[in-house]
């Protein structure tokens, strides 16, 4: 019986042993890192500039390839890099929101590619004022 009891020991803490060993691993391919998932507009005036740039690091081990971004309505307009992010580099995910709709949003984009995590999502939030009537210049 003791023996049987030692083989189950060693054998569960042999196994906790590699468990613990593969989550240490470094992973290979692309990897994502943004510089902020979430870009708040804050305040801002209807039909102001709605453009906005998510910048983000390769920092995995191979091409990053970007193969489509896509908002949740057809308010928010994404433009992908046309070209792959090799490791190390630096890229840019342009998005575009329509600011002649007055009121709060919030909104995501959609990141299609060929990274370790193959779908990442990003947000956009603000809210979109009327322009005071003091503040126009005639």
């Amino acid at each position: 019986m003791k023996k049987i009891a030692l083989i189950l020991f060693l054998s569960i803490y042999t196994f906790s042993l590699n468990a613990q060993g593969n989550t240490e691993e470094k992973k290979e391919g692309p990897i994502f890192k943004f510089e902020h998932e979430t870009i708040d507009y804050g305040k801002i005036d209807k039909g102001s500039n709605g453009e906005r740039v998510f910048l983000f690091t390769n920092v995995g081990t191979s091409p990053l390839i970007i193969e489509n971004v896509k908002g949740s309505c057809g308010c928010t307009v994404p433009t992908k890099p046309d070209k792959p992010i090799l490791p190390g580099d630096k890229g840019e995910i342009k998005v575009k929101y329509d600011t002649n709709r007055i009121g709060g949003f919030s909104k995501t984009v959609t990141i299609v590619s060929n990274a370790i995590e193959p779908r990442k999502i990003v947000r956009i939030k603000g809210l979109v004022e009327k322009p005071n009537a003091t503040t126009v210049v005639q």
